[in-house]
């Protein structure tokens, strides 16, 4: 079984720390990034499945970390949940307008953790799935095209058989009439 991979972004040693090591006793593979820098320089490293941000950080803020994430074609659709304050709605709302897959406000419970990460997570597999067949029939459409043009170019050839055959019989027949007249 493929154990699922997250990514914790948190300027806090603490949050990133408990965070860490409850996800981690729930059997996922947890990595932990203390700003936004290192969690872009990671994800540019290897594939995870799911980044957990936290939206106020020194530096780079969650909010820019998820905007440079939606902005690289290879990550864009990387699964981020963004972690903010309680007390600040609209950072909900902004996280969500600029990409977020969903949001959770601290303090939060884990069992509200563990739900919304599993919740995305499916989304996430649903959405590779979709895509995985979407190559697969995109390769199946080229085959079929390319077999549509090899047959239409037989047609042609046969197409032009056919009238030069219809020449040569013309032709025959006209001979054929010349001779007996």
């Amino acid at each position: 079984m493929h154990h699922r991979s997250i990514l914790i972004v948190d300027d806090s040693r603490t949050n990133r720390d408990v965070m860490g090591r409850r996800l981690a006793e729930q059997g996922y593979l947890v990595a932990l990034a203390e700003n936004g820098r290192e969690a872009l320089d990671m994800i540019a490293g290897r594939a995870f499945d799911l980044v957990l941000l936290d939206m106020v950080m020194p530096g780079l803020s969650g909010l820019d970390v998820l905007a440079e994430i939606r902005g690289d074609r290879q990550n864009a659709d990387l699964p981020v949940v963004m972690v903010t304050g309680r007390s600040d709605a609209e950072a909900a709302v902004r996280a969500l307008a600029a990409g977020a897959d969903d949001h959770i406000a601290k303090p939060f419970t884990f069992d509200v953790l563990f739900a919304r990460v599993a919740r995305v997570l499916a989304r996430g597999r649903r959405l590779a799935d979709l895509k995985r067949a979407n190559a697969a029939l995109d390769a199946r459409i080229a085959v079929r095209a390319m077999e549509l043009g090899e047959a239409r170019s037989d047609l042609a050839i046969a197409r032009t058989d056919r009238e030069r055959l219809v020449a040569s019989l013309a032709a025959l027949h006209d001979e054929v009439t010349r001779l007996r007249g």
